[in-house]
């Protein structure tokens, strides 16, 4: 038996009641955007927020715990992730219309699909997510956004549970956003939110929607293996054209390029490790830092344990 499922085994056996599928030395390739990096020593999919909280309450602190989502903007290095991967996805991905023009979401609710239920509802203000890969989890730690909107402009509160269990509300303010930034505490997991819109019309806001899958299809590579903008936008700069001036339109390391169509994402182009991603994001950093005088910082998070150590 391998130590991801022997450890799998014993977590199971402190933890009676426990409805959702936990599994040692669990695959994490196929899960990510970018298809590559190692397993998860051991992943657990909760059943629902009770479920999770279950989990949380018998899991020893000492272990190290990362949590997941869609994985769209995540490098799971090659090596894999010890310790234990909590997956948010489909069971905790309800939606729901609330009074006041409110959109409550699961963690686990795709961000299309979140601006979906709002145009059908007739909720403006929301069709920004339409712009964003991922899930809502993802969406509040990080603030995200796209044209000209982030989730600090429409979330009225998020529901999270920390590591004893215990359910936390938080509000605007606890949030502590900045640019693709939360300050909430690590420790927390994210398992709702609630967004706030305004009276629409359903056909303008289905145009609108429309125009942003047009322009992220026009400008984006869409339909290849990527994991979204690989770096912030510095203080007054797009990091796409930092990353054009340096010359590094098309560079290759591996399997990995750096996208013609736009340049601040990086694709898999078939055989790729998670090792030749990031060796390309951090070759893209250094010429950008001789040829612009600026840091690039990255967007996509890094988790995981490299090969090459």
């Amino acid at each position: 038996m391998s130590a991801g499922a022997g450890l799998a085994e014993a977590l199971a056996a402190r933890m009676d009641g426990l409805r959702g599928q936990l599994s040692g030395e669990a695959p994490l390739a196929e899960l990510t955007w970018f298809r590559v990096g190692g397993p998860a020593e051991v992943l657990f999919e909760p059943a629902d927020e009770a479920d999770l909280a279950l989990f949380l309450k018998n899991l020893p602190a000492h272990m190290p715990l990362l949590v997941i989502g869609q994985c769209s903007n995540l490098l799971v290095r090659d090596g894999g992730v010890p310790g234990i991967v909590v997956r948010i996805g489909r069971t905790m991905s309800a939606i729901a219309i609330e009074d006041g023009y409110r959109v409550r979401a699961g963690a686990g609710a795709a961000d299309v699909k979140v601006a979906r239920a709002a145009a059908d509802a007739e909720i403006a203000g929301l069709s920004f997510l339409r712009g964003i890969p991922g899930a809502v989890g993802g969406a509040l730690r990080m603030n995200a956004g796209a044209y000209g909107r982030e989730v600090a402009d429409c979330l009225v509160e998020a529901r999270a549970l920390d590591r004893s269990g215990k359910i936390h509300v938080l509000s605007i303010e606890d949030m502590g956003f900045s640019y693709r930034h939360s300050e909430a505490s690590d420790d927390l997991i994210f398992t709702e939110a609630l967004f706030g819109g305004e009276a629409g019309e359903r056909e303008a806001i289905r145009q609108e929607m429309d125009k942003i899958t047009r322009e992220r299809g026009a400008a984006q590579p869409v339909n290849s293996r990527t994991g979204g903008s690989t770096f912030k936008n510095p203080p007054g700069h797009k990091a796409w054209e930092l990353i054009d001036k340096a010359g590094c339109r098309g560079l290759e390391i591996g399997g990995a390029q750096v996208s013609e169509k736009h340049c601040n994402f990086l694709i898999n182009t078939g055989a790729a490790t998670a090792s030749d991603l990031e060796a390309l994001g951090e070759e893209v950093r250094s010429r950008v830092a001789r040829a612009c005088g600026v840091e690039l910082e990255w967007e996509i998070r890094r988790v995981g344990v490299s090969l090459d150590l």
